[in-house]
């Protein structure tokens, strides 16, 4: 008995999926529940299991689009068939081109007509502009040998000067190209992105944090901190916090635009970006204004593990109130980060680096961070963009005042 494997309902707004890697091969025996493909749609990727043990007996290729419900394999009842036949076809099948190869050299050898040149000869007279009807053929029926072009030149001493050849430059070095089909996340992404830079007044404000006190308290804790949460003390966590702090003070920045309507969120979901290794992907951190930072750093770890692993679900992809973005990982000393829709804002940080700057008069290297605060000029003032940045470094460069609320 065989069954029909269907690509199953993955999403309420998701009405087709990619077949992006078959993990078993046609007619290969599968047990039951056992993964046997992966299945990618424009938000996450999904695993297809096996409905009964038996032989796999693919029906959709890697990298076709496929509707809900279509049909994506069947599975027969029984063990894998032997492969052993399947071989024997392409082995005949070289033997027979082998066999071939010899009448297809004799066909080659057919007769040519009197004073044909064969091709050797036939370049020697062309270079040197003598024409075919002028020699006459020492070969099998009359045919031009390249030794009756060799001699041409001297039964025709008033030939006209050889043609020159042109000459092709040649480029030094491979110059393959390979095309890919865009997988349905980079599609999303593409036209989401575009849609923001068209559908928004954005603009972005910068301004730069000190993270000598961040640093340090790292520094004196961070043994501690690791040894009773189990995790490190990242900068994540300190950010996030700052975030929801400044949210409380600025509420536009963590609001978004519907309609004719602004909706003003009592809670912070921050969305952080995470590059995946099929695009970027952003997770969100629920309620992360209620959340201390062992918590967070809790949260951001297993998020960044499910992206790596390609394991997070739509729900811990959907929604968010706020973004932040971490191009410092990559080495980024600037940038203008775009905007997550429905969102208003998102937070870009940058890689430290060590600058000279003035404090108390004097002239100091500090490490020091670039921060880029992108926004919807729609529905954030100017006053509010930078208010609340500044906010974001009062925090970082004084860390108990996210301990204390001031």
């Amino acid at each position: 008995m065989s069954i029909e494997i269907k690509v199953p309902p993955v999403g309420e707004s998701i009405t087709e999926v990619v077949l992006s890697r078959w993990i078993k091969n046609d007619g290969d025996a599968v047990e039951m529940d056992e993964v046997i493909a992966e299945l990618e749609s424009d938000k996450a990727t999904f695993e297809l299991t096996a409905e009964q043990a038996g032989t796999l007996r693919i029906v959709a290729g890697e990298g076709d689009t496929l509707a809900i419900g279509a049909v994506v394999c069947n599975i027969e009842e029984g063990g894998a068939a032997p492969a052993a036949k399947a071989e024997e076809a392409p082995k005949a099948a070289v033997a027979e081109d082998k066999a071939a190869a010899p009448v297809a050299a004799a066909k080659s050898g057919d007769s040519y007509a009197t004073g044909t040149p064969s091709p050797s000869a036939g370049k020697i007279l062309a270079e040197k502009g003598v024409e075919a009807a002028a020699v006459k053929g020492t070969g099998v029926d009359g045919r031009i040998t390249k030794e009756d072009a060799l001699k041409a030149e001297k039964a025709s001493p008033k030939a006209a000067a050889p043609v020159a050849a042109p000459v092709v430059a040649a480029v030094a070095g491979a110059r393959a190209e390979r095309r890919q089909k865009l997988s349905p996340l980079r599609k999303t992404v593409a036209k989401r992105l575009v849609a923001v830079k068209n559908e928004t007044a954005m603009l972005t404000t910068f301004n730069e944090v000190n993270m000598k006190p961040i640093m340090d308290l790292r520094g004196k804790y961070k043994d501690q901190f690791k040894e009773k949460y189990g995790v490190g003390l990242g900068f994540m966590s300190f950010f996030t916090k700052a975030v929801c702090e400044a949210a409380k003070d600025f509420p536009a920045v963590n609001a978004r635009l519907d309609g004719e309507e602004i909706v003003y969120n009592d809670f912070v979901d921050v969305s952080i970006a995470v590059s995946a290794p099929k695009g970027l992907v952003v997770p969100i951190i629920r309620n992360a204004e209620s959340m201390t930072l062992a918590q967070i750093e809790k949260t951001v770890i297993e998020l960044a593990t499910k992206a790596r692993d390609s394991k997070l679900t739509i729900e811990e992809m959907t929604g968010g109130t706020f973004t932040i973005t971490n191009g410092g990982v990559f080495g980024s000393m600037m940038s203008t980060p775009i905007i997550n829709s429905p969102q208003s804002a998102i937070l870009g940080m940058h890689n430290i680096i060590e600058r000279p700057i003035a404090e108390k008069g004097e002239v100091v290297i500090r490490p020091m961070m670039y921060l880029a605060l992108s926004y919807d000029h729609r529905i954030i003032d100017g006053r509010e963009s930078v208010g609340f940045l500044v906010r974001v470094k009062q925090l970082l460069e004084d860390p108990a005042r996210l301990l204390l609320g001031i």
